[in-house]
């Protein structure tokens, strides 16, 4: 049935005092050894295994996930490693910022041996803050 565009709404009431709630973090909790799924996780715990999976991701490469979602590596594998740590430094943290629990990234250091960089970084989030080691070889 189509709805009556002659009709009276001089007695309709519209709402002005709502708002909006962030979505729960609460999530299935995955068992990285054993590559399982067993229980939940919520606030900070289910933000670090966001972080894991955002940073284990490579951007732009899976259909499923949207173009704001993931860690792009791949285009600078094989480039001089110090040249590039900057540019990790940015698209670490644009990955991150993308989830609207983290507030920040920040205090990284970077680690480089051979072809070998491990990144130490600090996550600020809604929930509190984290410090992250990501290992990347070039």
């Amino acid at each position: 049935m189509l709805p009556n565009a002659n009709a009276n709404t001089e007695n309709v009431e519209i709402l002005s005092d709502f708002s909006f709630k962030e979505p729960t973090s609460n999530t299935y909790k995955l068992n990285y050894n054993k590559n399982d799924l067993k229980g939940f996780v919520d606030n900070l715990a289910a933000v670090k295994q966001a972080i894991y999976f955002i940073l284990n991701i490579e951007r732009y490469e899976y259909l499923i996930y949207d173009w704001d979602y993931g860690f792009q590596i791949s285009d600078l594998i094989g480039s001089e490693i110090n040249s590039i740590l900057p540019e990790i430094q940015n698209r670490i943290t644009d990955a991150l910022i993308q989830d609207t629990r983290i507030i920040s990234v920040n205090n990284f250091s970077f680690d480089v041996q051979k072809n070998k960089v491990t990144a130490y970084f600090t996550v600020s989030t809604i929930f509190g803050a984290t410090n992250e080691i990501l290992n990347l070889t070039t």
